[in-house]
């Protein structure tokens, strides 16, 4: 095979998260008196972490930092009642680890959530699944698209970059890829479109799991 591991990111590509993030977040601009937004266009808020979450959200939040630091405060606070109202692997997804795994490569996720949050996340939605390995942000590494987190993956995975598939579905995902020097695939069943996918430096875009089970077995 020519992949001898695969690193998946978690919300938009393992996780059909959007409504609980969309609907948490909405909840902060209403106890602060601005506007909500339509949840569709959360595809484009998410996918950098918080801080930049509300910065797209509220672009205030940019200049004003503590008006953004309560803002994450209380996201954090409305996330942690509904981040599993709604939130599910997407269609596929359970099986396709499994069987990878199985076929002999080591897979992981990588996520710009919190490292103890994006570990229970995975324990929670995919309980059959032994990842090798689960990280999540945290002092120790900058969010992605920085590669170093992914870098120290493919260390622990003792697998050469040039053999790892990394899985996502926005252009921090694809920049995180190509930075770190793996294979990078777009997932089109995510927040970001197939043109954004391919502009920021994906080897391949794949529309259904079955398409990605056999690019990353092939």
């Amino acid at each position: 095979m020519r992949f001898g591991a695969a690193i998946f990111d978690l919300d938009g590509t393992l996780l059909d998260s959007l409504r609980d993030i969309a609907e948490a977040a909405n909840a902060v601009l209403v106890e602060l008196h601005r506007p909500i937004h339509p949840i569709s266009d959360y595809r484009f808020f998410v996918g950098d972490g918080v801080s930049m979450l509300f910065q797209r959200v509220l672009p205030e939040c940019e200049s004003d930092p503590t008006l953004k630091q309560r803002c994450m405060s209380l996201f954090e606070k409305e996330y942690s009642t509904r981040w599993n109202i709604h939130s599910k692997p997407y269609d596929g997804m359970t099986d396709l680890l499994l069987y990878v795994q199985q076929s002999g490569l080591k897979i992981g996720i990588l996520s710009n959530k919190p490292d103890s949050f994006t570990r229970r996340c995975a324990s929670f939605f995919f309980p059959e699944v032994p990842f090798d390995l689960v990280v999540g942000h945290s002092e120790r590494f900058p969010r992605k698209p920085d590669p170093s987190s992914a870098a120290w993956m493919a260390q622990q995975f003792d697998v050469g970059s040039d053999r790892i598939a990394y899985v996502g579905d926005t252009n921090t995902d694809m920049k995180t890829a190509v930075q770190a020097g793996f294979y990078a695939i777009g997932v089109t069943w995510g927040f970001r479109p197939e043109t954004e996918l391919r502009e920021f430096g994906a080897d391949q875009v794949v529309a259904t799991a079955m398409e990605l089970e056999t690019l990353l077995l092939s």
